[in-house]
């Protein structure tokens, strides 16, 4: 699972990463949406994720990571349960912007108890903050990892998957 708040890239993340065309269930923001969606630091966002995004990555001869992006709205959470069964782990993303949007996702893997890594997706008009200071703002767990990426860049979303599946597969030994 991919997930975060309302526009802190999940769906450029799918599509970046993703060997087949990802499948985007993108809509246009209209004027419902007023009240709804923070828009004040995406002045530029013209469409949103209304049900999920879908892609696939193989990153070794027997690991082939399904990729399922979450809509980051409140309103769309009811289908986050679904999009979890079965899952190997999440990436919740961050926007250092925007930090309070990313709790619900941190509080819905940890209540799971499935693994997960936080990836700062580096925005260019982001602050810029030490890793220390982002796992106080996060109160993140020593053994969480914290990754910094750009959703853009497709070597750096491969990492942070590979990050994943490590930490998925370190869980699995323990158990």
């Amino acid at each position: 699972m991919v997930a975060g708040g309302f526009g802190v890239g999940k769906t450029t993340f799918v599509g970046a990463v993703s060997e087949i065309e990802p499948l985007q269930t993108e809509a246009l923001i209209t004027e419902l949406s007023t009240g709804l969606d923070n828009l004040s630091t995406l002045q530029s966002k013209e469409s949103t994720t209304v049900a999920m995004d879908f892609g696939r990555i193989t990153i070794g001869k027997q690991i082939i990571l399904y990729l399922f992006g979450t809509p980051g709205q409140e309103r769309f959470w009811f289908m986050w349960d679904d999009i979890s069964r079965g899952a190997v782990g999440a990436v919740v993303l961050v926007d250092l912007r925007r930090v309070d949007d990313c709790f619900p996702a941190l509080d819905y893997f940890e209540h799971l108890g499935l693994p997960f890594v936080v990836a700062v997706n580096n925005f260019p008009e982001s602050d810029r903050f030490g890793d220390d200071a982002v796992r106080d703002a996060l109160a993140l767990q020593p053994e969480c990892p914290l990754l910094r990426m750009d959703a853009r860049e497709s070597r750096s979303d491969l990492g942070t998957l590979i990050s994943l599946v490590e930490l998925a597969l370190a869980r699995a030994r323990v158990r």
